[in-house]
């Protein structure tokens, strides 16, 4: 009964939603962009009539606050198979836990994991599948996971000759912003997959395009690829001026304001100091037990864009279940600066850098993982830790990127 009950509310939200956006009346007419997932749920239902679908989703494959599963379910949509990328389907692990296979409590559907002994989707996996629906919401960083996720369920898919139909959402950090080292060859990893920047301003049904046509995957037969387009978005656009409710990408990228830093904090993972993990905000608190900030060095940190307010912070690392379980300097009084955000005009790649290469040398013990480089893409990236040259002196060589991309901008 509960169930049935669900089932109706959505379908009278779907309802609703339709009638708004066909009505004329100005004060019902939505502004926000229209992505993928509502124009195929307008367009696309009839083409999947006696299809297995199966699902490659996380939390933020969402229509305003109904999960798209939950949506197809509801419209009696044959759904056979989930697939769970890092973080898992409903969202429920933590950076880097691994995904096991299991069953979603909602709906009893298997849901087979793509983040754990298996990232490519099996010949088994897709023995109930006709045809994969894949629906994530991007940060815009060739370091994101899904990114390494979606080129293996399209290499999977051509194998195994089932279509794969993409659900277009939007960059956060917009299709112009274009900056970061291109992946070095000897870099590539899950996190650095393709020879991209680090952030490469396209949607994930342009960069899907971008991966078959510049032949960056191995494909046995050719693949079967469905971009379903938003409607209303463009290039210039970052998320706040989309209309559309943020949806966490992952537990430590709550906001929109941590997305976009996250672009250029980053490169704290790939050290001993402490990315803000086990914090209220990640990626926006960073530091070390070591880290001794001077007022010469917050003037620095200060001067680098009015556009951010950063402050001398003091904070402890929590363990946080299914957000950070064991975070760096686990109960461990940390010390650096807190990030606040007053505007979005900025370059968080460039910005990042700097920061990291200010607070990094007010450091006085700490390590450089090899996982930096894989973040990076470049041993580039020493030169700015030994001061030879600074985040705004750095050429980052993307015009030959910029124009290699042009074939498959949908937008």
């Amino acid at each position: 009964m509960i169930k049935l009950i669900n089932h109706l509310l959505i379908l009278l939200t779907i309802l609703v939603l339709c009638a708004c956006e066909q009505s004329g009346d100005p004060a019902t007419e939505q502004t926000k962009v229209t992505i993928g997932a509502e124009v195929f749920i307008e367009e696309h239902l009839d083409d999947f009539e006696g299809m297995r679908i199966g699902l490659v989703m996380n939390p933020t494959a969402r229509i305003d606050e109904v999960h798209m599963l939950d949506t197809l379910l509801a419209l009696d949509v044959n759904v056979t198979a989930l697939f769970a990328p890092e973080h898992g389907f409903r969202g429920e692990a933590g950076a880097g836990e691994k995904i096991e296979d299991g069953i979603d409590q909602s709906s009893g559907l298997p849901v087979f994991s793509l983040y754990g002994d298996t990232r490519k989707p099996t010949p088994e996996m897709l023995e109930s599948v006709d045809v994969l629906i894949f629906d994530m919401q991007d940060v815009g960083a060739r370091f994101y996971t899904y990114i390494a996720t979606l080129g293996y369920v399209i290499e999977a898919a051509a194998e195994a000759e089932v279509a794969v139909w993409i659900l277009d959402r939007p960059n956060p950090a917009g299709g112009n912003y274009v900056n970061g080292w291109i992946l070095e060859d000897e870099f590539k990893s899950f996190v650095g997959p393709y020879p991209i920047p680090i952030a490469h301003g396209l949607t994930l049904g342009e960069l899907a395009q971008m991966m078959i046509g510049e032949q960056w995957i191995p494909l046995v037969n050719e693949p079967e690829l469905h971009v379903v387009e938003m409607r209303g978005w463009d290039r210039d656009m970052i998320w706040p001026d989309t209309g559309l409710n943020w949806v966490p990408p992952s537990p430590n990228l709550p906001t929109f304001e941590h997305a976009f830093l996250y672009l250029g904090t980053v490169f704290y993972e790939g050290t001993t100091l402490s990315e803000g993990r086990g914090t209220p905000d990640p990626f926006l608190t960073l530091g070390d037990p070591s880290t001794q900030l001077t007022d010469d060095d917050m003037l620095k940190l200060e001067g680098l864009t009015p556009s951010l307010r950063l402050e001398k912070t003091t904070f402890v690392p929590q363990s946080i279940p299914g957000v950070a379980p064991n975070p760096k300097h686990l109960g461990a009084e940390s010390y650096g600066v807190k990030i606040d955000a007053v505007n979005y005009d900025f370059d968080p790649v460039r910005v990042g850098l700097e920061m990291f290469s200010i607070i990094l040398n007010s450091t006085s013990d700490y390590q450089i993982r090899s996982f930096l480089y894989r973040l990076s893409g470049s041993r580039e990236i020493d030169r700015l830790i030994e001061g030879d040259l600074s985040a705004s002196e750095i050429d980052f060589e993307i015009d030959e990127y910029l124009e290699q991309r042009q074939p498959y901008l949908i937008y």
